[in-house]
């Protein structure tokens, strides 16, 4: 299985800044030591690829440097030159998850997951939206007959993905997020489920089979897009919800399974991920990968 990196642009944030970008440098160093997998480093989007998901003049106002200190602060990072390469190389590594996952079953992100990013605005540490920069990319470069669904199961809602995509037949937006968590302001996505404070395993489980159910009753994928956030993980300080480590292999193992058993590609990301220990985090998205790899064998 190919997987897909861009921690190694590093992004110069001040002092006590609450993005936990070292998680992404410890989880690309456990994935180099899986046997089957192979690491390749994310290739940057294209303005044109940016521009099927994102506004022109806001496209602009990034890669010039022109974002309001307004923006930049409701983005969360602030602005420069190694910002810019850093989100093209996200949504690049998603495409390439995506092209890949075609011919081989299934690819990932060791990022990604920028599903804040609205079509005009950056939000919530994402500046591009990758999900929805790949999902058009398939449509336009490989068959405009594509139907793809992105499955959500970041703890936040994807608010950014459901406004990009919300009148697009052609994409299934789904989202199981913490009803209670950021943004406050939700979007309506083809389907949404928001979910209690201290949501367990057994419950979560359940409601996402129930979900799937009716993502496969309204809309038949040829592509699954998936973002495998940690943080609905009870480890996580931002979460609120309270999966275990063995709930959340369990997650991953119904989409893995859910598109193994339509042999859908699947190109994933990692998304959030907030433990109060970077370890946790670390190894919820180590986990993920590794059931990646077991069910991509099976294709």
């Amino acid at each position: 299985m190919k997987a897909y990196y861009s921690d190694h642009f590093v992004l110069p944030l001040p002092s006590g800044h609450r993005f936990p970008m070292e998680k992404y440098s410890r989880l690309r160093d456990l994935v180099g030591s899986l046997a089957k997998l192979e690491l390749l480093e994310a290739p940057a989007a294209s303005d044109t690829q940016l521009l099927y998901a994102h506004d022109p003049s806001y496209l602009l106002k990034v890669i010039e440097g022109k974002l309001s200190p307004e923006e930049q602060r409701e983005i969360g990072f602030p602005w420069s030159e190694k910002m810019v390469e850093r989100s093209r190389r996200s949504a690049g590594a998603t495409i390439a998850a995506a092209k890949t996952a075609i011919g081989e079953g299934m690819s990932g992100n060791l990022a990604g997951g920028t599903h804040h990013a609205y079509r005009n605005l950056g939000s919530g540490f994402c500046v591009f939206n990758d999900s929805a920069v790949a999902a058009r990319t398939l449509q336009k470069e490989i068959s405009p007959h594509l139907k793809i669904a992105i499955i959500d199961l970041d703890v936040h809602q994807g608010n950014g993905t459901a406004s990009i995509l919300q009148h697009d037949a052609s994409i299934f937006t789904l989202s199981i997020h913490g009803e209670n968590n950021f943004p406050f302001k939700k979007e309506s996505s083809d389907l949404d489920l928001g979910l209690a404070d201290g949501c367990d395993d057994q419950i979560y489980l359940q409601s996402l089979n129930q979900c799937l159910d009716k993502l496969d009753s309204r809309f038949k994928a040829d592509f699954v897009i998936y973002l495998a956030g940690a943080d609905p993980h009870e480890g996580d300080r931002l979460g609120r919800l309270k999966l275990s480590k063995i709930g959340m292999r369990l997650r991953d193992e119904t989409i893995f399974q859910y598109a193994l058993d339509k042999q859908i590609p699947l190109a994933f990301s990692m998304a959030g991920g907030y433990g109060k220990e970077i370890e946790s985090t670390v190894e919820i998205h180590f986990q993920t990968i590794q059931t990646a790899l077991h069910f991509q064998q099976q294709y």
